[in-house]
């Protein structure tokens, strides 16, 4: 799958260049922190908690995928044969975010001045790389997989099909895969509808990244002019 192999290389040219590996990361982390301002309301929601962990954890986190990726590689033709087509169009999707998502944060991470991430250096770097078409399908496919796995909690036998998964995915070298689907259902399933969760990702990335890509983001990153109504206040 090439979205894979640019992730391998995206991992590969942060480990050759000196310290890129360490701001990428202390940016991960940053962005994670952003998420938990960005959607603390949801965090704190019986209803919409344990989904909003899930993206935090799954898709905006610092946590290394590699074992997913080693087993993406290995396993993709196989992806096709064993699940249903509508997940497979998923597994397609996640992994085009995922490609993305390293592809941008390299680029973010050759343009923060050390491994100490503020806001200013957040939105100066964000505007430095000229890439507010790249930002948003970065959050289209995050929708989408969102919308996909609220999609399967409509269809009765996705679950029993995910469930029978189980032992032929762990034979198959699987099991993050299966980790991911299954964690995703649930959590999507327990919401009782995702329209609300959604609706509140799309609204306010889409403020935030129209905010960061304007002329003005970096003065107003201060702090000084930023109050409740701007994007830029999400950011710590």
């Amino acid at each position: 799958m090439q979205e894979l192999r640019i992730v391998s290389a995206e991992r590969a040219v942060r480990m050759a260049e000196p310290g890129l590996a360490v701001r990428v990361q202390a940016l991960k982390h940053y962005q994670q922190k952003r998420f938990r301002r960005t959607y603390a309301d949801l965090l704190n929601d019986a209803r919409h908690r344990d989904a909003a962990q899930f993206f935090l954890e799954e898709l905006y986190g610092p946590k290394d995928f590699e074992e997913r990726d080693a087993q993406f590689m290995r396993i993709v033709p196989a992806v096709r044969r064993m699940f249903p087509q509508e997940i497979v169009h998923t597994v397609a999707n996640l992994a085009s975010l995922h490609a993305l998502s390293e592809t941008l944060d390299t680029e973010m991470g050759r343009r923060l001045p050390g491994d100490v991430v503020t806001a200013v250096d957040y939105a100066a770097a964000w505007r430095a790389t000229g890439r507010p078409q790249a930002r948003e399908q970065q959050i289209a496919l995050t929708l989408a997989v969102g919308e996909s796995l609220d999609r399967y909690t409509r269809v009765p036998m996705i679950r029993t099909t995910l469930r029978m998964m189980r032992g032929p995915a762990r034979a198959a070298g699987m099991s993050e895969l299966q980790r991911f689907l299954e964690t995703g259902f649930d959590t999507f399933k327990a919401m009782r509808g995702a329209e609300h969760f959604l609706r509140c990702i799309a609204t306010r990335e889409r403020a935030l990244a129209t905010a960061l890509f304007a002329e003005t983001s970096v003065a107003r990153a201060t702090g000084s002019n930023v109050g409740d109504t701007d994007p830029l206040g999400q950011l710590p």
